[in-house]
């Protein structure tokens, strides 16, 4: 298959170009800043993204570009949904008219399980049947990003379905979320550094999956797995606070530190809890996470160590 790919700079793009590889599929790279082995593709410009899909003819898509940052959706909502909701509809709507030229691609619409944001107790761990209740812009842009392409399934015919993926840590992740910053504080240590650290609200409880096993699940529904207008959990079931995973990372580092809350990394809008069932995906495509948290944790940690003694950051 030849997999057109938005975002693949990102944290899960270059993961999930791996994946589709390891499976024998042609990964189309599209970026929004010009790179040697990719595309140039911004979601927020339509002709861009028809012409696109008219040079490329994929046998699927998946659409990964977004703007992941729940505090960044705070300070500037409308980017966020131009990118995250805009942007999904000019993929869309390029998918629609390129119907016509006999190009019909499976589309993987990437959504969030921060769409859930904080449920009544009884309701975890959660199913694709909950109804969201979004609590930051991001969250919203990623509700609207959901139905958009549920109404082009059932107005247009598209072949698509969209993935709730829970919090998914690997190397390669942006620093501004919470394992990959508390790695690269432990490995500045672990150099010689300050031994304080840094932290926001250890008592949250998160759904944590390997980003590997995450882009398992995203190949099983490229390659035919699901059905057309439907929402696929992936989650590992399982919930464990940010201290848990803050103690395991310093295990890992095996470094002293004196552990200090920042004001600066709490959020206004932090859901204390948020765990999944990924029964549905498993049904229709056999997918489960093979990947351990500490395994998850260790390659975090190396890629920070790898990225501090490679020099000054």
């Amino acid at each position: 298959m030849r997999v057109l790919i938005t975002g693949a700079s990102g944290f899960v793009g270059s993961h999930l170009v791996a994946a589709l590889r390891e499976r024998g599929h042609e990964a189309v790279r599209t970026e929004r800043h010009a790179a040697e082995d990719s595309l140039l593709l911004d979601v927020t410009r339509p002709l861009e993204v028809r012409e696109t899909l008219a040079r490329v003819r994929p046998d699927a898509v998946a659409h990964l570009a977004a703007q992941a940052f729940v505090p960044a959706s705070l300070a500037d909502p409308e980017a966020t949904f131009a990118v995250n909701a805009t942007g999904t509809l000019h993929l869309l709507e390029a998918v629609r008219l390129a119907q016509s030229a006999g190009v019909k691609p499976r589309v993987l619409v990437v959504s969030s399980a921060d769409v859930y944001g904080a449920q009544a107790p009884g309701a975890y761990p959660l199913r694709e049947t909950v109804a969201p209740l979004p609590s930051s812009p991001y969250a919203a842009s990623k509700v609207a990003a959901e139905a958009l392409t549920l109404a082009y399934v059932h107005a247009y015919g598209l072949d698509a379905v969209v993935t709730r993926a829970f919090n998914h840590i690997g190397a390669g992740q942006d620093e501004r979320f919470a394992a990959p910053a508390f790695a690269l504080q432990l490995a500045r240590i672990a150099a010689g550094g300050d031994s304080r650290l840094l932290v926001g609200n250890l008592e949250a409880s998160r759904d944590f999956l390997d980003v590997r096993d995450v882009c398992a699940a995203y190949v099983s529904l490229i390659e035919g797995g699901g059905t057309a207008g439907e929402i696929y959990n992936i989650c590992s079931g399982t919930a464990t606070t940010m201290q848990e995973v803050l103690r395991q990372l310093v295990t890992i580092a095996r470094v002293p530190v004196e552990i200090r809350q920042d004001p600066e990394r709490m959020r206004p809008a932090d859901v204390p809890v948020s765990v999944g069932d990924a029964s549905k995906l498993r049904d229709v495509t056999g997918w489960v996470p093979r990947i351990a948290l500490t395994a998850a944790l260790r390659a975090v940690y190396d890629a920070a160590r790898a990225r501090v003694n490679a020099g000054p950051h």
